[in-house]
């Protein structure tokens, strides 16, 4: 086929984008579904901006120029694309394409009036729709104002909104062409947005409506306020009529004016109920044809509507996909994260999510790069739903309060709640594969742990299973390749589940956790002590967690004698620098390398995020430590960690006693101190077991992703991947079968890598509903100051000092004092948890990770403190309540 400078609007399809751009594509669709009207009109197309920007050789050093530019440079962004678009503004539009726009508006009305509006290649994709970024001129008239205009639409791929856009996005500005839709003017009585789901909550089955008076532009600019109509099951549920007292109208001879709207008008809606219901039927249809929710642009005119645009809302979180009833429809669902009972709430890649899918201990379902657990079943129950929003409130009070929105309003089979709130148990956690609550108990009031001896030898011995099924899995899986590598993983994998659902490993992880309870609740009652566990767990055993913040301390001790190891450390940057002949070649190398070493042999499975599979573990990056090893050599002395960890001790022995000499001196104090240092000894005995489980998978994750990618890189060698880390975009079951095979579609690794990088940009609710519904939920309490930030008190304690926001543990860069604010915590950032005076958290319970390491460590910490990293800023002077569970930001 030829090239075509010119398309008629009728004869294009979805397809076509790298043709007539998104925007046009998008009309081509739209034309096409029945009972839908859109504007004739044809496309000035690709071809046509390709061959006139070819005329102006200096684009392409603009273009180097605005491509090298530091992102932060926005006056460089500014100046440069101001630049491009006056010289493609300037470029002479050739005759034979000039001759023929011309004819194509002969075929439509030449004398007609136009919408003239740019629809490039990057715009209005499922990932990102590039709204409002290039620009439209609205009633043109005549073929040489037109041709102006296609030639100010070709320059507004460079405005510079949508450079900064396609930059945030990744998106080349290369890559982008920029075609123009030429369209019949559309003279409307009222005109708006339809979006087919709420955009603020996310519901699906609820549409809202924006309407004003003449054309929509009035709306887009922000000139009126619109009235705003919602519409669930057919019929209006809400409305907001505005005052509109200024509308746009177009002119006779073309361009528009501002009028001002009659006075007796203003308060008129500019639809009615029973139009705003047939334009969301119109909505419905166009919905259903593109398969995803619309944000749709509309006019109404000599009383039908027609549609203008049509673009995919980006911002919603997706819906776990479903087919319960085998023809395509699902039943209503509640799903509450994973991730912020994992603390990872980052998106994962497809072979990540698909794994942890396949090695959890309850069904999972994804959406947006995340995993959700199913609890519509047991908030049907009450006695289940009781038990579930306790176990929930007591790890995460937001989770809790989502849940009891959705059961407040009814829906989703769920019952009405009971009219007496359910007695408050120990709230329990299950082992960290486990969904949230996966198996709650039934709500009953505090109790004894169940009947397992306090003895150190059931630890020991339990982690010696894992490390023996470990090292059985290291040996066998190196003989296994190809297909038959996938059929050990499935044995494996069944292995995984085994050790994890060990009866007696969830019996001394119960018996931890529920002395704690058991000493925060008692102690409270009799000595009116809050929190009196924190202390009294301080330095507990079998802490792997602990021990590998502690460990690299003492590699800290490895390092701190030698000011050249020091010096040549901060400027590493290659991930092989332990083996390199410039380290070996400095004064302490060898010491150093053998100290990081043994490290990273023991903890060098452990990375941040580190339940997705595709991230890249320490010993993959062991340059993410270095700032850590510095902060230690910086702010410790020699032997901190031993002197660390006896300092907890010796603070927990004082406390034990200190609370046991108390309760001796109540009334019938002698069997409550006989019980609670009973308790006392459970809880030292087992606490730190807590973190073991998580560490056993972590290192059999590291095996099976080791072996992964031996299978990557034979599908590299034999041309079937462009390089290995292209597994990490296609789920286990596809990766199966491409090894199998040795085939696989061409543009499924790109397709993956847009939604990864669409995915990153969604922020996961705690809990979601089949209809789409994001909640994230409140806290509802009257005890916290006003202007301080909220969260859950998760390791008591006050502490005052520099708030220090960091997102990555390879950008730490901490002193004595400092206060560790980011999103959340994983095992991999309890080295830095050494370093600071406290903790905040966006994410987190009081038996997840960072709060048991926090309590250790003597921290006081606040966790689930909704935009923390964002409502406090780096440097800030903040005061944490570890305690009463609020952060007062004080400069």
């Amino acid at each position: 086929m030829g090239t075509q400078y010119v398309i008629d609007l009728a004869d294009v399809d979805e397809r076509q984008t790298a043709t007539v751009g998104g925007k046009g594509a998008h009309l081509g669709g739209l034309a096409r579904i029945g009972g839908v009207r859109v504007p004739a009109g044809f496309c000035v197309t690709t071809d046509a901006y390709r061959r006139v920007v070819a005329q102006a050789p200096s684009l392409d050093h603009l273009l180097d120029r605005l491509t090298g530019l530091d992102p932060d440079d926005q006056e460089g962004v500014r100046t440069l694309s101001a630049e491009i678009r006056r010289v493609i503004e300037g470029i002479e539009v050739p005759d034979d394409l000039a001759e023929t726009v011309t004819r194509a508006l002969a075929r439509t009305g030449e004398a007609a009036a136009y919408a003239v509006r740019s629809s490039a290649t990057a715009e209005d994709r499922p990932t990102a729709s590039f709204a409002g970024q290039q620009d439209t001129y609205l009633n043109i008239v005549g073929a040489a104002e037109i041709l102006r205009h296609v030639r100010r639409c070709w320059a507004s791929v460079f405005t510079e909104r949508a450079v900064v856009y396609r930059r945030r996005n990744g998106v080349d500005h290369r890559t982008v062409h920029m075609a123009v839709v030429v369209q019949h003017m559309v003279f409307p009585d009222a005109a708006g947005i339809l979006f087919t789901a709420d955009p603020v909550t996310g519901d699906r089955r609820t549409a809202t409506v924006d309407a004003g008076f003449g054309l929509g532009e009035a709306l887009v600019s922000g000139l009126v306020n619109p009235d705003v109509f919602a519409v669930r099951d057919g019929g209006v549920v809400g409305r907001t009529i505005a005052a509109k007292e200024r509308a746009i109208h177009a002119l006779p001879d073309g361009g528009t004016e501002e009028v001002t709207v009659d006075a007796r008008r203003q308060k008129e809606p500019a639809l009615t109920d029973e139009q705003v219901v047939e334009l969301v039927g119109i909505g419905r249809r166009i919905e259903a044809h593109f398969g995803r929710p619309q944000d749709i642009e509309w006019c109404l005119a000599d009383g039908g509507f027609r549609i203008v645009q049509s673009r995919p809302i980006t911002t919603l979180f997706p819906v776990p996909e479903r087919d319960f009833a085998g023809d395509g429809t699902q039943e209503d669902r509640v799903y509450v994260s994973v991730g912020h009972q994992q603390m990872m709430t980052d998106a994962m890649k497809p072979l990540g999510y698909s794994m942890w899918q396949r090695t959890a201990m309850a069904d999972m379902y994804e959406a947006g790069g995340r995993l959700f657990v199913d609890v519509t079943p047991r908030l049907a129950s009450p006695d289940a739903r009781a038990a579930l929003l306790d176990v929930i409130g007591k790890s995460d009070p937001l989770t809790r309060d989502a849940l009891e929105t959705v059961i407040d309003r009814g829906g989703h089979d769920v019952p009405p709640p009971a009219e007496e709130p359910p007695t408050e148990e120990p709230p329990t956690e299950e082992p960290p594969a486990e969904a949230p609550a996966a198996r709650p108990r039934a709500a009953t009031a505090p109790t004894p742990p169940p009947p397992i001896e306090t003895d150190p030898a059931i630890v020991t011995e339990l982690i010696a299973r894992s490390e023996a099924s470990v090292a059985a899995l290291e040996r066998d899986i190196r003989t296994k390749s190809g297909p038959e590598l996938f059929d050990y993983l499935d044995e494996a994998f069944a292995e995984h589940k085994r050790v994890l659902g060990d009866p007696l490993s969830f019996q001394a992880l119960m018996a931890g956790m529920d002395a704690t309870w058991w000493l925060n609740g008692k102690l409270r009652e009799w000595l009116g002590e809050t929190n009196a566990a924190d202390t009294l767990t301080l330095s507990a055993p079998d802490n792997i967690t602990s021990e590998m913040g502690l460990a690299l301390l003492d590699v800290a001790d490895a390092v701190r004698p030698y000011p050249e190891v020091v010096a040549y450390l901060p400027g590493v940057e290659d991930e092989d620098f332990l083996e390199s002949d410039e380290l070996a070649a400095l004064e302490g190398g060898a010491e150093a390398r053998d100290a990081i070493e043994a490290y990273l042999d023991r903890y060098g499975v452990r990375c941040v995020g580190e339940i997705d599979i595709t991230r890249p573990r320490w010993r993959e990056r062991p340059t993410a430590l270095v700032p850590v090893i510095l902060d230690n050599v910086r702010n410790f002395g020699p032997g901190a960690a031993a002197l660390r960890f006896e300092e907890g001790r010796r603070k927990a022995a004082e406390k034990e006693r200190d609370v046991l000499a108390r309760l001796r001196a109540l009334p019938d104090g002698g069997p409550k101190a006989d019980e609670t240092k009973r308790m006392i000894d459970r809880v030292r005995t087992f606490i730190g077991y807590r973190e073991y489980p998580k560490y056993g998978i972590i290192q059999r994750y590291f095996v099976y992703k080791q072996a992964l990618l031996g299978e990557a890189e034979r599908l590299v060698r034999a041309g079937v991947l462009a390089e290995k880390e292209d597994i990490f975009y296609l789920t286990f079951q596809e990766l199966h079968d491409v090894v199998r095979t040795h085939r696989l579609d061409a543009g499924l690794v790109e397709r993956r890598k847009d939604d990864f990088r669409w995915h990153e940009e969604l922020t996961p609710p705690r809990v979601l509903t089949s209809d789409g519904e994001a909640l994230t939920g409140a806290y509802r309490r009257d005890d916290v100051p006003e202007g301080a930030l909220t969260g859950l008190a998760v390791s008591a304690g006050t502490v005052e000092g520099r708030a220090r926001v960091i997102l990555d543990i390879a950008d730490a860069d901490l002193e004595a004092g400092d206060i560790l604010v980011t999103t959340f915590t994983d095992p991999s950032w309890s080295p830095l948890f050494v370093a600071v005076a406290g903790l905040v958290t966006e994410v987190g319970g009081l038996m997840t990770h960072g709060a048991v390491i926090a309590r250790e460590y003597g921290l006081p910490a606040v966790v689930g403190v909704e935009k923390a990293t964002r409502l406090i800023r780096d440097g800030q002077r903040i005061r944490v309540h570890g305690t009463s569970g609020y952060v007062e930001v004080l400069s």
